[in-house]
């Protein structure tokens, strides 16, 4: 008997043995079943275990966080210069998983410092920070650095942006958007009534002062109104000629013809920007 095979002759597959095309489908219909399961799994364990990864905690959870430590953050720069509150950054867009959008939010503090000790400051801060925060200063080629982890996976950060200015920061990292951040809210108050008055001396505001706040450590809260004066004209009247007069009895932190900050009751830091004074006035946290 010939072994050879006939031409248009398949062997059988047997009784134990499906045809190719039903085996793939078979395999095809298990990936789906076994994705979907994950799927199910992952919703499931997202809505009801405790975060045990930043992904899990959204950002409407994680602002609160990052709130309190900027307030923490204002407290520990006290008295090493002329700090105020920075605008909150929301930046969308960013990807949770290949699957989800998310948003990252980043508030910050910046410190203008008398000299350009900023490695001075910095330790300073982390030795004030709360102990299980473990913040820690290190040197690194871009010049000294404090870290530290203020929980719920907000990390924080400080370092030197430039000469005498140092910026500290909390930051969620990308997150779930959840209902979203709300900012703290609060009216302008006496910050803001100051920065009018103060700008009227340079060709009066370009619009109403814009307030940023974050929750004190005792329970107060810090406030910073910002606003920026109308466009200038060629004898518009210097900073330090201006303001000094408003600074009597204030330490004076920084004085020159493009910048002006000095700390009382209240930190006031006025700067030209591109032909026109940017002004804030502070209240920050106590120490």
């Amino acid at each position: 008997m010939s072994g050879a095979v006939q031409a248009g002759y398949a062997p059988p597959t047997g009784p134990d043995q499906p045809a190719p095309g039903r085996r793939l489908r078979w395999l095809l219909a298990g990936t789906v079943a076994w994705a979907v399961l994950l799927a199910v799994l992952t919703w499931v364990s997202v809505r009801d275990d405790p975060p045990t990864v930043r992904e899990q905690r959204n950002l409407a959870e994680a602002g609160p966080v990052v709130d309190r430590a900027v307030g923490e953050l204002l407290a520990a720069a006290g008295d090493g210069g002329a700090a105020r509150l920075l605008p909150d950054v929301l930046q969308r867009g960013c990807r949770v998983t290949p699957f989800a959008d998310g948003a990252a939010l980043t508030r910050g503090v910046e410190v203008l410092l008398a000299d350009d000790d900023a490695r001075g400051l910095l330790q300073r801060v982390a030795d004030r920070l709360p102990a299980d925060w473990r913040a820690g200063v290190r040197v690194t080629g871009e010049g000294p650095v404090l870290r530290a982890d203020a929980g719920e996976f907000v990390a924080v950060e400080g370092r030197s942006t430039e000469s005498g200015r140092v910026r500290l920061t909390a930051d969620t990292g990308c997150r779930p958007l959840g209902a979203g951040y709300r900012a703290p809210t609060a009216d302008g108050g006496p910050e803001a009534d100051t920065v009018t008055e103060l700008l009227r001396r340079f060709g009066g505001a370009a619009g109403p002062a814009e307030v940023s706040a974050a929750p004190c450590p005792d329970g107060a809260t810090a406030r910073t109104a910002t606003a920026v004066s109308a466009p200038g004209r060629p004898d518009r009247p210097t900073l330090p000629g201006t303001l000094s007069q408003f600074s009597d009895g204030a330490l004076r932190v920084r004085a020159t013809t493009e910048l002006y900050a000095y700390r009382s009751s209240r930190t006031v830091v006025a700067e030209r920007v591109d032909g026109r004074v940017r002004l804030t006035v502070s209240t920050v946290c106590p120490r």
